[in-house]
């Protein structure tokens, strides 16, 4: 593990020729030491993103936030630091060991039935079984942290076999790139699943809650400078403009029939209203469906057209479903990478095809990649 530390250092005079108005801006322009430093949130930096990860919070993020000309603006919905605590109200937590919803908690494998506690509020378990433990920050550096979490030292954990997972964060210049682990650490096999719930911005909005570094003439040496926007487009500044909402393209093939936000058989078509294979604005419907058949070297992206921002979405071949989520009147939407289709567990014991599901044998592992990468249109 790497300790950092900081020295402040007093800012220089500015030269004797600075006019008012630029030793006006030099005296009030915050100096990094001033920013507000929260304990709970490991900060990683590049030049173009900054990423708050919460390792109490099973390994959560409490903000992504993006340079787009001179600005920090969030991408990821923020999180408020009351709810810090909260995986569910932050920018993002991983699903792990399996993705959304067992249907009444209920867990058959090999002729073997678990009933799992429910912890949702349609009598559910849902959304894996780590959220609320600490992960152990095994390596960090300015841009990557690497989590893990072993379950063979914790008490009550929602899961009847021992597994262990690793979860890095790592930014590389205009790239965010997110690699989850499980590990069979049981004497058994058992199925798995894993994924990830990150809350997108509707529109890029100002960032909000904590204070962004301060922009300085260093990010444009780390390789990685933030592009610029003319001056004469709409919303370079302003953050959103009155009815602007991105534009969604997401080249899935197939889709579930859903009952109560579950599964019930094989892939099928894609209901129209989660059908973004041509792109159209994210629009006002509901859509709570899981998505596979993904086109091959063909990425999920979407558009930001205030801003000229395109944001990308290259998956692992192990992420072979997505869950696309619209809430109604929000000012965030969800595109999950997952592994396995809601309720999969249930399919895979049925034998039904292409749920996603894998067995890890004792002493196994599987891996995936996701990678968020910001552009310009």
């Amino acid at each position: 593990m790497t300790t950092e530390t900081s020295t402040r250092t007093p800012s220089a005079a500015p030269p004797a020729a600075t006019s008012v108005p630029e030793l006006l801006t030099a005296l009030t322009a915050p100096d990094p030491a001033d920013v507000p430093v929260d304990p709970r949130v490991v900060t990683l930096r590049s030049g173009t993103w900054e990423l708050g990860v919460l390792p109490a919070t099973g390994g959560s993020l409490a903000f992504g936030r993006v340079l787009v000309d001179g600005e920090w603006l969030d991408l990821l919905r923020p999180t408020r630091p009351t709810v810090y605590g909260a995986p569910e109200k932050c920018a993002s937590f991983p699903l792990v060991p399996w993705s959304n919803r067992i249907r009444d908690g209920v867990l058959r494998f090999r002729g073997r039935t678990w009933t799992l506690a429910h912890n949702a509020a349609d009598g559910t378990a849902m959304h894996g079984a780590v959220a609320y433990y600490t992960w152990r920050v095994v390596d960090r550096t300015a841009a990557r942290v690497e989590l893990e979490l072993d379950t063979r030292g914790l008490v009550g954990v929602n899961f009847p076999w021992r597994f262990r997972s690793r979860l890095v964060y790592e930014l590389d210049g205009a790239d965010l790139r997110v690699t989850t682990t499980v590990e069979n650490v049981d004497t058994e096999p058992f199925p798995a699943g894993f994924g990830h719930h990150p809350y997108f911005q509707r529109r890029l909005t100002p960032a909000a809650f904590t204070a962004p570094s301060p922009v300085t003439a260093d990010a444009a040496d780390e390789g990685d400078a933030p592009a610029t926007t003319p001056s004469s487009s709409p919303g370079a500044s302003s953050g959103t403009l009155p009815g602007s909402d991105a534009v969604l393209h997401v080249p899935a093939d197939r889709g579930y029939a859903l009952e109560s936000a579950m599964a019930v058989t094989s892939a099928g078509a894609v209901r129209a209203r989660a059908d973004y294979r041509d792109p159209r604005p994210l629009g006002t419907a509901f859509v709570d469906d899981v998505l596979t058949g993904l086109r091959p070297g063909e990425p999920v992206h979407w558009t930001y057209p205030e801003h000229g921002v395109d944001v990308r979405l290259d998956l692992d071949d192990v992420y072979s479903h997505l869950v696309v989520y619209l809430p109604r009147r929000r000012t965030h939407f969800a595109v999950e990478p997952v592994t396995n289709v809601n309720d999969g567990f249930a399919l895979h014991d049925a034998g039904v095809d292409g749920t996603g599901v894998f067995v890890l044998e004792p002493g196994e592992s599987r891996s995936g990649t996701f990678t968020v990468s910001v552009g310009r249109v």
